[in-house]
């Protein structure tokens, strides 16, 4: 049996419906690769209650769903296969959409099940604009229809339903008129359990509580640059990864022009004009695949936009960028050897005008250190 605290009650009472205990997404996203955002909106609308014995029927349920509908992307030849011969299949997947203007239509696109050019509704793409700017997670029924050609191709499968589980529009005024039923204090300890941390474990200190939630900065705030260098295992890169649709997480060493600026061939805009914030993970080992996106990006960080030749003039973007990596000494010794950004890629870690550009720019260009000892190795999950 749990024990609710007042804040726990508080919640409860204000939110039904959007509350989840953390521990129960823990427990299912072992050995399901779903972002933790899916996870918690099956969880909240199954789960959302103080009922032990509701729970546990709330849970086999989502259990159930990722059982029986979860596509994982080495399987996405059967998931072809069971569509062709049952001629209906429900899964849960990953779906954006893309105006083919050319041809007046919408196509759709399923990540892990690695279908392309799905035919869609113009309905659905109405009824779920999110689709078109990055896409969305949900239960998807897909029917296939080997009748449907243009010219000599077939396109057979066909997004007939969807049932998004992440929020497919987002209507922020319950919370905003609830806000007033909490205390500051409450309140920065319910965003902090949001995000998954314990705000009342031993070590969390009011300052810690203020730096935790500065990783949400990049998130609120449109061309934010940001960085965090740290030990490991402390949770720099979850917050992009897991927390939000909205963030890109680009490991070690990919960073090209085509995918954060425009692409050569098409004119296509990258990264930078389609996500809220773009994560650099492992920033200490290398950042860019190709040295051509290092002036770009400079300008982006400076401007917020950039210009490449035959692109069409100069592209603006509002995300974010946030470099992360791991430090393996403490600060003061980095100090005696050489800087603070030494840690980061050769690529930039001594271009002073990439590293000017770093700097907080709603802070007034003041800069913030933080030692060694500022933050906790790890921080107690909620």
């Amino acid at each position: 049996m749990f024990v609710l605290n007042e804040l726990d009650q508080k919640l409860l009472e204000h939110f039904k419906g959007y509350v989840v205990k953390k521990d129960l997404v823990r427990s299912v996203k072992v050995g399901a690769n779903v972002p933790v955002f899916v996870l918690e909106y099956l969880i909240a609308n199954s789960c959302s209650t103080d009922d032990e014995e509701k729970i546990k029927e709330g849970m086999s349920n989502v259990k159930k769903i990722l059982s029986e509908h979860y596509v994982n992307p080495e399987e996405s030849a059967l998931i072809h296969s069971k569509i062709r011969e049952k001629g209906r299949f429900k899964i849960i997947d990953k779906i954006s959409v893309e105006l083919d203007s050319n041809r007046d239509m919408y196509w759709a696109s399923l990540q892990n099940s690695n279908i392309r050019n799905g035919n869609i509704r113009d309905s659905l793409v109405t009824e779920h604009e999110k689709m078109l700017m990055g896409g969305i997670w949900a239960i998807i029924d897909v029917e296939y229809d080997s009748d449907i050609k243009i010219g000599q191709n077939i396109y057979p499968f066909v997004i007939s339903n969807i049932k998004p589980i992440q929020l497919s529009t987002f209507d922020n005024s319950k919370i905003i008129s609830k806000r007033k039923e909490f205390t500051k204090s409450e309140w920065l300890d319910v965003l902090l359990r949001s995000c998954g941390y314990e705000p009342n474990a031993e070590g969390v200190t009011d300052r810690i509580k203020m730096l935790l939630l500065s990783r949400l900065l990049p998130m609120v705030e449109s061309n934010f640059n940001f960085i965090e260098l740290g030990p490991r295992s402390t949770g720099k890169s979850f917050v992009f990864k897991e927390l939000t649709p909205y963030a890109v997480l680009i490991s070690g060493g990919q960073g090209t022009v085509a995918k954060l600026f425009v692409h050569g061939t098409t004119n296509k805009v990258g990264s930078v004009g389609q996500w809220d914030a773009i994560c650099f993970d492992e920033a200490t080992d290398k950042i860019f695949k190709d040295r051509d996106a290092i002036p770009l990006m400079k300008d982006y960080m400076e401007s917020g936009s950039f210009s490449r030749a035959g692109a069409g003039g100069e592209i603006t973007g509002v995300a974010s960028i946030i470099f992360n990596g791991n430090i393996n000494q403490p600060v003061e010794t980095v100090l005696q050897t050489s800087h603070l950004f030494s840690p980061l890629s050769d690529e930039v870690n001594n271009d002073t005008a990439f590293l000017d550009r770093i700097e907080p720019p709603r802070l007034y260009r003041r800069v913030f250190y933080l030692s060694q000892a500022a933050m906790p190795d790890r921080v107690k999950l909620s």
